[in-house]
């Protein structure tokens, strides 16, 4: 879980609920320091008194610390919790093919606890209509197993290395992208040293604004980091003037990020370059849209781009986790995506190209807008896990209970990379179409200053903004279509990832 999550304001939950949450559950001093997981800052508990008017709040809980990870003093048989998933298919029989589709918790990316084990049909419903979405009222009595698919971060995130859980491949371009996900996939090891510095970079900063707390975000949490990404790191401020026991991480300020966030920046870029210039090296403020500060771990060898207040990254984090684990296709496909837009040099917003995050997201909408669809609209199916005003600190946890997504499409791998390319290089409409994971469809372009005149339009999720808007020169433009033609030629034709991405050199160079 976010850091300090049970420190961050009035208890989210209604009082009649708290003691039935095993998230309520207060820690035991003997807890030994590997149960508490990533993003975990311990701090002493806010009591709540309210200085407006004379009416004092409720009394303050001691909340259990919180963490990404599901394991806790509490027995996994008390934490049975879930949000029952909505009723994808009337009670029928599955075939074997969409049996094996279904995400497992033994891949090597997921945690050996809380498997993916669908409940029978009759046993799926939807969230009472009079449940809100921060009710912690998540049991299924009586239910003999979790149906949730995307697994819980863990201090083990990637505890087997066997590969079970993945797609079967029944050819050999099939073959060939399971391979190259397996060897060029984020490790354990990778989220550590990221872990590790955000740490570490916490504390520091903690020194400059007290009240800050900063976010692992992007690849290295949703589902489609690979040996070589960055970390995304998003610092979060809270408004000052507010009172501090008035202020939740819902009640960050929209800052204006050419002068607040660039100047929290320059702080930040201050202290790197002189109190932790020991492991920080090539601290850049880069004066962007959203500013960031571009810094290098030397000890740890990883590359970090850090923002201020861009919220968003935390939700659609999450977003994207789900996507990635409710169906064991979507990954082995966005990597390789990935990996052959880097290779054409088409995966670099600074040089006028694609953002990884616009990639994962045109991915993802191929996969919503195939005739017999393998993703469906996860903010349309359920509103409540992805509601835009929910407290960051509760983001993380109705994700994890989303149960899998069974398709009957059973294509494989190397037939939906192929249709991928074909689908961006014949069928959808450039000049007039809008790329929407919130809609799981192409829809028509607004006349708005944000769609106007631009060659790709990926609408991000959560705010409706352009995600693709770097790609503003014409040129540029034809240069990426022209590479998705290509591709889909090639693959066609010839069925081999090496005639569009060498598999190799790509591999050593993971």
């Amino acid at each position: 879980m976010f850091p300090n999550s049970s420190n961050l304001g009035r208890p989210p939950f209604p009082p009649k609920y708290q003691q039935q949450s095993a998230f309520f559950t207060k820690l035991p001093l003997n807890v030994p320091p590997t149960l508490l997981s990533h993003q975990q800052i311990t701090v002493p508990p806010f009591h709540f008194r309210s200085a407006v008017g004379n009416i004092e709040a409720t009394p303050a809980v001691t909340l259990q610390p919180v963490t990404y990870a599901s394991v806790s003093p509490v027995s996994m048989s008390d934490a049975l919790s879930s949000f029952q998933g909505r009723k994808r298919h009337r009670r029928q029989s599955v075939p074997d093919d969409a049996k094996r589709q279904r995400i497992h918790s033994h891949d090597s990316d997921t945690a050996a606890v809380n498997q993916a084990v669908p409940l029978p049909e009759d046993h799926r419903r939807s969230f009472p209509a009079s449940i809100s979405v921060q009710s912690p009222v998540l049991h299924a009595h009586g239910s003999p197993a979790l149906i949730r698919c995307v697994p819980p971060l863990q201090d083990t995130l990637f505890p087997d290395s066997s590969g079970t859980g993945l797609p079967f491949a029944k050819d050999e371009l099939s073959q060939q992208v399971l391979e190259l996900f397996q060897a060029c996939r984020q490790q354990v090891s990778d989220l550590d040293r990221k872990e590790l510095c955000r740490t570490e970079l916490q504390r520091e900063i903690q020194q400059i604004f007290p009240q800050c707390r900063l976010f692992l975000v992007g690849s290295s949490l949703n589902g489609f980091g690979t040996r070589t990404s960055d970390g995304d790191l998003c610092l979060v401020v809270k408004e000052q003037p507010i009172p501090s026991f008035f202020i939740n991480f819902n009640t960050t300020f929209q800052m204006n990020q050419k002068t607040e966030a660039r100047r929290i920046l320059s702080l930040v870029q201050k202290l790197f370059t002189t109190k932790l210039s020991g492991y920080i090296e090539r601290p850049q403020l880069i004066r962007a849209k959203v500013p960031i500060v571009k810094f290098r771990d030397k000890v740890r060898n990883v590359d970090f781009d850090l923002n201020v207040n861009n919220v968003i990254g935390i939700r659609n984090t999450f977003l994207l986790r789900t996507y990635a684990f409710i169906e064991n296709r979507v990954r082995p496909l966005v990597l390789v995506v990935k990996k052959w837009a880097s290779f054409h040099e088409i995966n670099d917003a600074s040089r006028g190209t694609l953002n990884s995050y616009s990639l994962v997201l045109m991915v993802l909408h191929y996969l919503q807008t195939l005739p017999e669809p393998i993703l469906p609209s996860l903010q349309k199916n359920y509103p409540e896990c992805f509601d835009p005003t929910m407290q960051l600190h509760l983001v993380h946890q109705a994700p994890r209970t989303i149960p899998p997504y069974i398709s009957k499409n059973g294509s494989s791998l190397g037939d939906l990379l192929v249709g991928f390319f074909k689908y961006y290089a014949t069928e959808f409409d450039w000049s007039h179409q809008i790329i929407s994971v919130r809609e799981a469809k192409a829809i028509a372009r607004p006349d708005g200053t944000e769609w106007r005149n631009k060659f790709i339009c990926v609408e991000e999720p959560f705010d409706g903004t352009n995600t693709a808007r770097a790609v503003h020169e014409k040129q540029k433009f034809d240069i990426i279509r022209g590479e998705f033609v290509q591709a889909w030629r090639l693959l066609q034709d010839k069925k081999d990832l090496n005639c569009i991405l060498p598999l190799k050199f790509t591999k050593q160079n993971r």
